[in-house]
């Protein structure tokens, strides 16, 4: 379902808006709901991302070789 919101700018940026939405061919509606889409989007894909790497680290990566006891590693 599509709501409206009220966004305040300042002038300038506002007319820079309108120029770079008429460049793109698109309504400044359609180019500030795009961009927030986006910038969710890449939210949500990062905080996925930062799961699988949690996961990763928490189990750890197999490195091969054989554990050594404390004696071993502290042998000289």
């Amino acid at each position: 379902m599509k709501q409206n919101v009220t966004v305040s700018l300042d002038a300038e940026v506002l007319q820079a808006a309108k120029v770079l939405a008429a460049q793109r061919k698109t309504s400044l509606s359609r180019l500030l709901a795009d961009e927030l889409a986006e910038q969710v989007r890449r939210a949500r894909d990062y905080e996925q991302c930062r799961r699988a790497a949690r996961a990763l680290l928490e189990k750890g990566l197999p490195l091969g070789g054989v554990p050594l006891s404390r004696e071993e590693a502290h042998e000289r």
